[in-house]
């Protein structure tokens, strides 16, 4: 565990999984929890040979990466999934507030006039193929969203009319209502919405983003909402995070910004104590590990 104690609730997940939480050179596997530490881990790793499994709580492991590389003959697993559904359920919040011109209303002192646009049989894209798109797809179909999903391999996804690459993201931008960014943070993905992107989007679309601040060209952003390139934004992750006091993005109205908070701590215990729970036990039975990390990828 991390180091300043063991939180409660994980290891009581250890111990529902059949495991039994022990200090760490007598260890074969460790439950990190100390989100921004990894030269904690990489010390504690070299004093534990002994440790064979990592299981890292988050579904962005992007502090971790280098630790991961330099200990790639070790199993790593991380919380890939296990909030996909709380995250989508935020997204999609956010991105009908948005359509639904919420923002306006909420500062409104007058009746005004009507406004809004609707997902029924609307069209969304969706950067990412794992769990948050996969939960965000479900929540979707029953208003018979038309639904593109961009993803490193482009493989069918149920309920996607459509999957393609990243050389056809452009393309996917074009034509829709509501874009997501539910992807992981790669260099290969870091600024991905830049300029060029935003000008591909429709005037009226709304760009939610619930996967990491570095996959927006912060810059670039507030010149397209300022000039009107696209409908707006709303970020629970931002570029500065957390986004600094007097921060241009705060002052403009088609703007919606949440402080990180797609999956609360609260809303993580259950999930993740599930996680845990299933990981020990299947590590004990010598089964496949949930969330795999692969280092090469980085995620």
């Amino acid at each position: 565990m991390a180091p300043g104690g063991v939180r409660s609730f994980l290891a009581q997940a250890v111990a529902d999984g059949g495991g039994l939480v022990v200090e760490p050179a007598e260890a074969e596997a460790l439950v990190w929890s100390a989100h921004e530490d990894p030269d904690g881990l990489a010390q504690l790793l070299a004093g534990a040979p002994g440790i064979a499994w990592v299981q890292l709580p988050w579904a962005g492991v992007e502090p971790y990466v280098e630790v991961i590389r330099a200990h790639a003959g070790r199993r790593w697993t991380c919380g890939k999934g296990v909030y996909a559904e709380h995250v989508a359920e935020h997204a999609l919040a956010l991105g009908l507030a948005g359509l639904r011109a919420l923002p306006d209303r909420v500062r409104a002192r007058t009746w005004g006039d009507p406004a809004g646009v609707s997902l029924v049989d609307g069209r969304a894209t969706i950067l990412g193929g794992g769990g948050i798109a996969q939960a965000l797809l479900a929540l979707l179909a029953p208003m018979r969203t038309e639904v593109t999903v961009v993803r490193r391999r482009p493989e069918p996804l149920p309920g996607a009319a459509r999957v393609v690459g990243p050389g056809d993201l452009h393309a996917a931008l074009a034509g829709a209502d509501l874009v997501v960014l539910a992807l992981a943070l790669t260099p290969e993905t870091a600024g991905i919405i830049d300029a060029a992107a935003l000008r591909r989007m429709e005037r009226h679309a709304w760009l939610v983003n619930v996967a990491r601040g570095g996959h927006v060209v912060t810059d670039d952003l507030v010149r397209a909402l300022r000039e009107g390139w696209i409908g707006g934004a709303a970020l629970d992750v931002t570029d500065p995070e957390p986004l600094p006091d007097g921060h241009p993005l705060w002052d403009l109205p088609n703007v919606i910004i949440t402080p990180h908070c797609a999956n609360t701590p609260e809303m993580a215990v259950a999930p993740l104590s599930a996680r845990v729970r299933e990981n020990v036990r299947r590590y004990a039975a010598g089964e496949p590990l949930l969330g795999p990390v692969d280092p090469d990828a980085g995620y």
